[in-house]
């Protein structure tokens, strides 16, 4: 049985639109403040009267917040852009791109009504510039633009992803990360793009990147370990969790995740040690209850296998493991025991055994096991019952 959570579980499905966040929100970690920007740009150009328009309308936009101002910035700027001379004057095109890029940033409706080649323009002619030898002169300003490019991308990534255009949100994706390399989230949402696209291995590549420089975020950690587990590599992501968990040792979903990998492994010595903290984190939770006495049960741990298999049921008589195993217990307990205590222990096998029949009628090593517990009992009578309905389901 896989572990799962009581609240709906984080991980790699739901993972990159609950981690990736509002396409708004993240433009803000992304980018600098307009406010900077303004800043920047009042003390660059500030002292010079040909930019004093621009800035002006800038400021005026700053305060006002209406994009009638940077209508008129871009309308200023393009006045000063008039000759061959204008054309290759670094500066003038330095504060054009600043202008410019703030326009695709902010203006995302195009209530501007910029003609639809306007973006990429926009980006060929920050391109030219960042190819420029002497563009480290406006390093802050140049920072500035690429990363408002960077921004409409990722944008337009999350539009994609929302139409469930994987292969050009991963293209979009791309284009930001060309622009702004120091965000390093852009390798999940890339990861995540990948892993929709079939393309596991790649994917998992994008998340190992991202955890080289982020070991601290509980959601990456996770889709890293989930891909990995996709692609079969379970060693690799149980690497993964076990370094995360020691950055996130209280995170109650990195460890149920690390409880999975030895629970299906059937590593119960490894399991063991996290199931203090297992039931700790996750007292109400029947299938973690399961688990941990399917793990005692099989360290022949007698007692909290029998007390664990009796608190998952409480908490969901509806599930079959937890009632077949613990009928299965009884009767394996039966085995080395003679007199009452054997004819006690049969009874509590047959008594849990039929019950598990009952929400799993055709379920053949259920009917097999209460074969051996009615020959116990000399029930001849539910012997050919069960051996009649053996055949039918075995074709025998």
């Amino acid at each position: 049985m896989k572990l799962r959570d009581a609240p709906p579980k984080r991980g790699a499905k739901c993972l990159w639109l609950s981690a990736v966040v509002k396409t708004d929100m993240t433009a803000r970690k992304l980018i600098f403040p307009l406010l900077i920007c303004l800043l920047l740009v009042t003390h660059v150009f500030g002292q010079s009267e040909v930019f004093k328009s621009v800035v002006n309308n800038l400021a005026f936009y700053k305060q006002k917040k209406d994009l009638k101002y940077l209508a008129s910035a871009k309308k200023s700027v393009d006045s000063l852009i008039k000759t061959h001379k204008d054309s290759v004057d670094l500066r003038k095109n330095v504060y054009k791109a600043v202008v410019y890029s703030s326009i695709v940033y902010i203006d995302s409706l195009n209530k501007l009504k910029e003609p639809a080649t306007f973006f990429d323009q926009v980006c060929r002619d920050v391109d030219k510039l960042l190819a420029n030898k002497r563009i480290y002169k406006y390093q802050p300003e140049m920072d500035f633009s690429r990363r408002c490019l960077a921004n409409v991308f990722i944008r337009r990534g999350f539009g994609y992803m929302r139409l469930t255009d994987y292969y050009n949100a991963m293209s979009a994706f791309r284009q930001a990360k060309k622009y702004a390399p120091e965000f390093k989230e852009l390798n999940a949402y890339i990861g995540y793009a990948n892993s929709h696209l079939g393309n596991l291995i790649e994917s998992a590549k994008n998340y190992t990147e991202l955890l080289k420089t982020d070991s601290t975020k509980a959601d990456i950690i996770e889709a890293a370990a989930n891909t990995y587990k996709a692609i079969g590599d379970t060693s690799k992501a149980l690497q993964i969790l076990q370094k995360g968990r020691k950055y996130l040792p209280d995170d109650r979903f990195l460890l149920l995740d690390e409880a999975n990998i030895y629970s299906n492994k059937r590593d119960y010595a490894a399991l063991h040690g996290l199931l203090p903290k297992l039931m700790d984190q996750n007292p109400n939770n029947a299938e973690v209850a399961y688990v941990a006495a399917n793990c005692y049960d099989h360290l022949n741990d007698f007692n909290k296998a029998e007390s664990l298999y009796l608190r998952s049921i409480e908490l969901n008589s509806a599930l079959y493991e937890p009632v077949y195993n613990l009928g299965l217990l009884y009767f394996k307990e039966s085995v080395s025991k003679h007199g009452e205590e054997e004819s006690k222990d049969v009874g509590r096998a047959a008594q849990w055994l039929e019950k598990a029949n009952e929400i799993s009628p055709n379920d053949v090593k259920c009917l097999q096991l209460l074969q051996l517990v009615y020959a116990k009992t000399g029930d001849q009578d539910q012997i050919d019952k069960i051996n009649s309905k053996l055949k039918l389901l075995t074709n025998q």
